[in-house]
């Protein structure tokens, strides 16, 4: 049995901390996944807190997990991990019914679950939660108070370090498609032989005034006594859909330069706004500087947005901007850049860079080769998350360490 309860427990607080961790370094995916929630359920009135309820829940699941993985707390932390599988297991098989939302979100944009496929892992974690519940009190806590208030602090920090890092900057773990390193035609590319949207077709005919339908195998087609009335096309089958899909960028006067744009050899600037009039404009000035500095070097800086014409007229006049503006899907908006405004630099359709508006660099830190200033400014980032984990790694071995040493002293003592 504690083979067993020891199992149940690393699934348990595995899934835990990987669920919030995922949701910890992108807030704002999980807080547009709760929007996207609200609006399909009709509590629009509910939008202003899912920023809120996205840190609240990435915190509750990373800090429940932590506690569960290292035997903290056992007692609270197995009522905690209940209580959030009694709520979500049921609320995803609703999800799975209605299916108001294709993808739960669950682990963000990492792993991309459906719903019905949420909710037979949400039964399966039940299980394992369940026994981990009831075999709580077969061990006693052995630690000492201040090793358990240590990894609890541990863990919230941690939660809450990455969501306000993420947010106040860019994901530092980015699963999305548009990651820096893609390239975006590849994205859009559907391989060779792969499976296809299946349809099946739904006659409708009529006669002696009353209407019935028919599939492809038996519909009247000669005859006579029957009349056409409608034929309807239902998807049976999901066929293979690109990573990148509903991308384009155009307007009203250059028409689509999607093409143009992705197959360019020298550099674009690429300028992220989803809606001009939720647009932080606290840098608007050095936005205007780096795009004429951009025109300057032969350099493409174009504005991507989901406003409209008379939004972005508006804009041009306020702030007298020196770039053209084209629209984009709003959705692929939100997927490219989680900040408003956003910068993107590209080269042949690879994304070199990305800037949150706070990041975005002056024309003072930008040298002539834009490819070798990003690899740097990359590698820079790189290695601060390469000492961030060499860090925690070392303390989660020390609070081990320690909870070993008690555990072992509590026995010896005896």
């Amino acid at each position: 049995m504690k083979l067993i309860r020891t199992v149940s427990r690393l699934l348990v607080g595995f899934l835990f901390i990987f669920s919030g961790f995922v949701k910890a370094t992108d807030p704002m995916g999980s807080t547009f996944k709760f929007k996207d929630y609200f609006v399909a359920f009709g509590m629009d009135s509910f939008e202003g807190i899912a920023f809120s309820l996205a840190v609240l829940l990435s915190v509750m699941e990373f800090t429940v997990g932590m506690l569960v993985l290292f035997n903290v707390y056992k007692k609270s932390s197995a009522w905690l991990a209940l209580l959030f599988m009694l709520f979500f297991t049921p609320l995803t098989l609703i999800l799975a019914l209605t299916n108001p939302v294709t993808d739960c979100g669950c682990f963000g944009d990492a792993l991309i679950l459906t719903n019905w496929e949420t909710f037979g892992k949400n039964i399966i974690i039940l299980g394992f939660t369940l026994i981990v519940f009831f075999t709580r009190n077969k061990e006693k806590d052995k630690s000492s108070k201040l090793t358990h208030n240590l990894f609890f602090v541990f863990s919230l920090v941690i939660a809450l370090g990455s969501n306000i890092y993420s947010y106040r900057h860019l994901p530092f773990i980015d699963f999305r498609p548009y990651h820096i390193g893609a390239n975006v035609q590849d994205g859009m590319m559907i391989p060779e032989g792969a499976p296809v949207d299946e349809y099946k077709s739904l006659f409708k005919y009529e006669k002696d005034g009353v209407v019935k339908e028919f599939d492809e195998s038996n519909y009247p087609w000669q005859d006579s006594t029957w009349r056409y009335v409608d034929v309807e096309q239902i998807k049976i089958k999901e066929g293979y859909k690109a990573p990148i899909h509903d991308f384009s960028i155009s307007n009203n006067e250059y028409g689509d330069i999607t093409d143009q744009v992705l197959s360019d050899a020298s550099y674009t600037f690429l300028l992220v706004s989803r809606h001009l009039s939720d647009m932080n404009r606290s840098r608007q000035k050095d936005i205007n500087e780096l795009a004429s500095w951009a025109n300057n070097q032969s350099y493409n800086f174009i504005c991507l947005t989901a406003s409209t014409d008379d939004e972005i007229n508006k804009f041009k006049e306020e702030f007298a901007v020196p770039y053209e503006f084209y629209a984009t899907d709003e959705i692929q908006l939100k997927t490219i850049i989680r900040s408003n405004p956003g910068l993107v630099l590209l080269q042949n359709g690879t994304i070199l860079n990305k800037w949150h508006w706070r990041d975005i660099p002056k024309t003072t830190e930008i040298k002539a080769n834009l490819a070798a200033y990003s690899i740097t400014q990359h590698q820079t980032l790189t290695n601060k998350l390469v000492i961030l984990s060499i860090t925690t790694t070392l303390l989660l071995l020390i609070g081990g360490f320690l909870m070993l040493k008690s555990r072992f002293g509590t026995i010896k003592n005896r």
